[in-house]
């Protein structure tokens, strides 16, 4: 199986500066509040808010934070209403682009992402232009330094998980099916392996290789998109070669 999103990686090895901080709680804190919403402020019979919380923890975010988001969702506390929606577009040299967003005003955040898209090379595109290119999956992020990869990837099939992507050099990535993401992530923490991030993600099914020109560009659309505060996540099927993803990191 391929990679996780090329994007992911070059964040992660930018890491998240204090400045980011607020921008993620954000995300996190929609995610919550939209998940109580749709299936109900217990997280024992709710697995997407279960997964909410756990990537919440992981971020430390605090716990009164997390309970007034679920109090949000399930109408005991005011707070705005966000809607679910998916944009989908293309970059410059016909990179496929996938955003999930959660937004109170959808016809301003079309407005707004379509200058986006346009101000960087790009465009947005038809529902289902580009959506059969990214398959749905549980994803994992296990740093390289906790565990050797043979015993990962032993623990991560026996829980019934499909894959472990080492291709980055700083982490481990286990793909699982969406229905499996939490119980191969408990089998890990039986395991005594510590996870970094879970997540439900979008796999690329296959890559449309750049040079470094066309990736710089690139890299500004989805940092313009990802700083949008109604974006939610932002998935695109590119790559590139080794020396040329590494600057690409430390810029």
């Amino acid at each position: 199986m391929s990679g996780h999103s090329k994007w992911s990686t070059i964040k992660r090895k930018k890491g998240k500066a204090d400045a980011e901080r607020g921008k993620i709680f954000t995300r996190l804190i929609k995610e919550i509040t939209v998940a109580a919403r749709q299936g109900g402020g217990d997280p024992a019979g709710n697995a997407r808010l279960r997964t909410a919380i756990a990537s919440a923890k992981l971020a430390n975010m605090p716990a009164a934070n997390i309970d007034r988001a679920i109090k949000k969702g399930t109408g005991e506390l005011p707070g705005t209403v966000y809607e679910e929606f998916t944009y989908e577009g293309y970059g410059p040299a016909g990179v496929a682009v996938f955003l999930e967003v959660m937004s109170d005003n959808k016809n301003r955040t079309t407005s707004e992402l379509r200058h986006v898209f346009s101000r960087h090379g790009g465009n947005l595109g038809e529902a289902g232009c580009v959506a059969w290119l990214f398959a749905p999956k549980g994803v994992i992020t296990i740093a390289r330094r906790a565990v050797e990869e043979d015993r990962l990837l032993e623990v991560v099939l026996d829980a019934g998980g499909e894959d472990v992507n080492s291709e980055a050099d700083d982490a481990y990535e286990v793909y699982t099916a969406i229905a499996d993401l939490e119980p191969v992530a408990r089998a890990l923490e039986a395991a005594q392996i510590p996870i970094l991030e879970r997540e439900l993600s979008r796999i690329p099914q296959n890559r449309v290789m750049l040079e470094e020109a066309d990736a710089i560009k690139l890299m500004k659309l989805l940092e313009a998109l990802e700083d949008h505060d109604d974006v939610q996540k932002v998935y695109a099927n590119f790559d590139t070669a080794p020396e040329i993803m590494e600057r690409l990191k430390e810029n």
